[in-house]
């Protein structure tokens, strides 16, 4: 198959999909007489990702594969057209997140210990639902407690290829300068319950 047609039929699949696609699984839409190889798949992939390097989306690689989105930059323009609005996080869930990604396999009990006040079965619940962590395990002490852990899809949404991409925690120096996608909106008020 010619390179350009390769190219076009990747960027065909790309775009109508709606999570990413690892390079084994672009290979499985080509049929064996179009002799397309992985080299090959990688190769249009690459040459893509250049094509699109100055336009207002890209082609983006995660842990699960390759997927385009619109840049950062023209965010606030493309948000104007969704009828809902992004999901807002306490800094109670933020602060769980964190925990299970930087103490990961960890318990809720090992998490409620660090932070001084009880997890909320809801925010267990909501991370859970968007399939960012997931129990991997069972600790054995009584009880067997389960042992929470972050999700490919944890790595998906904040464009990561692996855990090793995720900043040092000497390098956090405040979590909406990092991630303002999230549109964090942290309550002084201690006083209320985490939800």
């Amino acid at each position: 198959m010619e390179q350009k047609k390769r190219q076009c039929i990747l960027e065909a699949i790309l775009i109508s999909a709606d999570k990413p696609l690892s390079i084994e699984k672009l290979l499985g839409f080509f049929d064996t007489h179009d002799l397309v190889n992985r080299n090959d798949i990688k190769e249009s992939l690459a040459e893509l990702q250049a094509h699109y390097k100055d336009r207002g989306f890209q082609l983006i690689e995660t842990v699960s594969g390759f997927r385009f989105q619109t840049r950062d930059q023209y965010k606030q323009w493309v948000t104007q057209h969704w009828d809902e609005k992004p999901a807002k996080y306490s800094r109670a869930l933020l602060e769980t997140l964190a925990l299970i990604v930087y103490r990961q396999p960890v318990t809720r009990a090992e998490i409620e210990d660090i932070r001084g006040v009880a997890v909320s079965s809801h925010i267990i619940k909501t991370l859970q639902e968007r399939e960012w962590i997931r129990i991997v395990g069972h600790k054995e002490v009584p009880g067997r407690p389960s042992l929470l852990g972050t999700t490919r899809q944890f790595l998906d949404y904040f464009n990561l290829k692996s855990l090793d991409e995720m900043p040092s925690l000497s390098e956090i120096q405040d979590i909406d300068k990092l991630y303002p996608e999230l549109d964090l909106k942290m309550k002084e008020d201690s006083s209320k319950e985490d939800t």
